[in-house]
């Protein structure tokens, strides 16, 4: 790898999980062009693993490869594009897969986060089209010397499981300096947690004193239970099937736990029902991703009232049963759980050490992105929540 000071502007060789195929990824050595007129290159410290990385892999939305996967982490500028002020080396971002204008129709809305000129990708490409990121011209063309470099496609308009990235700088959330939230604990609030607190927060808007179901208690999960609790919902029920979930369930707010697997003979809305007087909840936050859960998310929720957001990716397709719906209850997706991550992270950020949210708990595995082997396997492990990358 180049010296700092001299590689600024130049193009970076360094090391990056590229995957190939699905499920065909390992560490390679890559090129990281030098930014763009508004553009950001970051040198990444930490990232971390959420559900959506193991989606790019499989060719979920979009077969692309091969490709640099990842898109939770922290890291440091590390050169900048002559047209980027309000950003300078050394400072301290978080890389987000939503880029804000503050002028387009929906950003003047206040209504979305989805910017409609720079909107989510989902093409594995910058803005405008292309890439930062390529194969060594020899490990493009399989020979020693000769060919062109290859094009990689990002994960989203970044890639954090890289010694280094490029990212346009307005989808980057600078850190105050002040914060003393270890950086580690802070990168987890790059997608699923923040994911599933704002699910809550800005798109079911929880009351106070409301009911609230979360499905599938993950990073994305218990951020929803941390909303719930934080937005002072009085029933916070957590449904999971992994039993160790409930210890961690508990540490960030719920009231109660279900295992579905301990009652074969009743389906998850009857349950809920169970514990909510016969009504069900006001609001249900889906975090599995499973299609034939979504019937099981709408019935357990209120008639005329409740609301379904869901906030986790899949692959399988449900019948829905659209009488549930037209019993006046609302289904509505959403990406980043509505959140604009340049204005809503510092204020998640500060209320997490306010509130005392413990994103500690968060952490049960650490490695090292030469050992990214071994993610799929700890992933398989019942105590897993999230899986911390030390790059």
């Amino acid at each position: 790898m180049g010296d700092y000071s001299s590689s600024r502007r130049s193009v970076i060789t360094c090391k990056a999980v590229v995957c190939r195929g699905p499920d065909q990824w390992k560490v390679e050595e890559i090129e990281v062009d030098p930014p763009l007129a508004s553009e950001v290159r970051i040198k990444m410290l930490f990232a971390s693993v959420c559900h959506s990385d193991l989606l790019f892999s499989k060719g979920y939305p979009l077969p692309l490869y091969p490709r640099v996967l990842g898109h939770e982490g922290i890291g440091v500028v590390q050169s900048i594009g002559e047209n980027v002020k309000e950003l300078k080396e050394g400072d301290v971002v978080i890389p987000s897969p939503i880029g804000v204008c503050g002028e387009c129709e929906n950003c003047s809305s206040g209504e979305t986060n989805m910017c409609l000129t720079y909107p989510i990708s989902f093409a594995g490409l910058m803005p405008e089209g292309t890439s930062r990121l390529h194969l060594p011209a020899a490990a493009s063309s399989g020979q020693d010397g000769g060919g062109e470099r290859q094009l990689l496609y990002h994960a989203f308009s970044c890639s954090t499981w890289s010694e280094y990235l490029v990212s346009r700088a307005n989808y980057l959330v600078k850190l105050d300096p002040a914060h003393d939230l270890p950086l580690p604990h802070a990168s987890f609030l790059a997608c699923g947690f923040s994911t599933g607190f704002g699910s809550v927060q800005v798109e079911a808007r929880v009351r106070k004193g409301s009911s609230v179901v979360v499905f599938g208690l993950g990073g994305v999960g218990l951020g929803a239970v941390a909303g719930a609790k934080v937005q002072g919902a009085a029933t916070i029920i957590g449904v999971d099937k992994n039993e160790m979930k409930r210890e961690k369930g508990e540490a960030f707010g719920i009231t109660h736990f279900i295992n579905p697997d301990q009652y074969p003979d009743k389906p998850i809305s009857e349950l809920i029902r169970d514990l909510t007087g016969g009504h069900g909840v006001d609001c249900c936050i889906e975090c599995t991703g499973a299609g034939h859960l979504i019937n099981q998310a709408l019935d357990s929720t209120k008639v005329g009232k409740g609301k379904v957001v869901l906030v986790s990716a899949g692959q399988t397709n449900g019948n829905l049963n659209f009488l549930s719906l037209l019993m006046g209850r609302t289904l509505k997706g959403t990406i980043y759980g509505g959140i604009k991550p340049r204005s809503f992270l510092p204020y998640l950020l500060d209320l997490c050490k306010r509130e005392g949210i413990p994103l500690d708990k968060l952490l049960t595995h650490e490695i090292q992105l030469e050992d990214i082997a071994q993610v799929t396997e700890l992933l398989k492990r019942q105590d897993c929540v999230k899986i911390l990358i030390k790059i």
